[in-house]
């Protein structure tokens, strides 16, 4: 499933990323992430996008996704979606596309982050 390098990106795609060093509580160097960026917006190829790092260290926060493995997402464990990490990257730290957490768990991440950044 795993998509190369400059093939088109769609919402919700589980993502391998370079994040590079982190500093205090970061998510740092490589990363698979949820591109949570809207599809309209994606598109339009833009020169950032905004991701939010995945880890397979389960802490329970509410700001956390839990995603279950299956072969849709291409995840291999048990991971959650770090929704307080939501960032903005440029496409080309992105170096290829495991797969798509789909509708759910994409509305999902959604909700958490308009929860943490306080929108309607």
């Amino acid at each position: 499933m795993m998509r190369p390098v400059g093939s088109m990106r769609t919402s919700g795609d589980v993502v391998d990323l370079e994040l590079g060093t982190p500093e205090g509580r970061e998510a740092g160097f490589r990363h698979p992430a949820v591109l949570v960026t809207a599809q309209r917006i994606l598109d339009a190829a833009p020169s950032v996008v905004h991701v939010v790092p995945v880890t397979t260290t389960l802490r329970g926060f509410h700001s956390e996704v839990v995603l279950e493995p299956d072969a849709g997402n291409g995840l291999q464990h048990r991971s959650a979606a770090q929704c307080q990490h939501l960032r903005a990257v440029s496409p080309g730290r992105v170096s290829e596309v495991r797969g798509n957490v789909g509708t759910v768990a994409l509305a999902q991440i959604r909700d958490v982050i308009a929860v943490i950044l306080d929108l309607p």
